[in-house]
């Protein structure tokens, strides 16, 4: 059986990463991710799909990405359930990251940040990825 989810799009917002009791992380976040054809009136509709990371990868994560990034996410789909304080049965379905890309370097982030009317400049970081550096902004980007 086959259960793997791979995913191209932009963050709704910054990843909000939190620590079980056992203290591991684990990112929760919204991918926005444009469908491949547009609506009646002509305008393209997205897809907001919920995921979660772990571990040392979510910390990475949170700390390389936020608002508005593009990235690319790949893991499988998992469903749950649980019982709210209403006592009615709620089911969350999301991705659960295994591997993700940063696809927008520094000077990209920038320049579509610069188009949107935000003259704050990002932060410069440095990681290595596949023996490339890439450049990340921490900044909150407007979507």
């Amino acid at each position: 059986m086959i259960n793997r989810v791979v995913l191209i799009g932009r963050m709704t917002k910054d990843v909000e990463l939190r620590y079980t009791q056992s203290g591991t992380a684990v990112g929760s976040f919204t991918l926005a991710v444009n469908r491949a054809f547009k609506n009646n009136n002509g305008e393209r509709e997205a897809d907001f799909i919920n995921a979660v990371i772990w571990r040392k990868p979510a910390e990475n994560f949170a700390n390389f990405t936020g608002k508005g990034a593009q990235v690319a996410i790949e893991g499988r789909l998992q469903t749950r359930n649980y019982e709210n304080n209403q006592g009615q049965r709620v089911y969350v379905t999301e991705v659960v990251v295994d591997n993700f890309s940063l696809l927008e370097s520094k000077a990209e982030a920038d320049r579509r940040r610069a188009e949107n009317g935000s003259s704050q400049p990002a932060q410069q970081s440095s990681v290595p990825f596949n023996n490339t550096e890439v450049d990340i902004s921490d900044d909150d980007i407007p979507f």
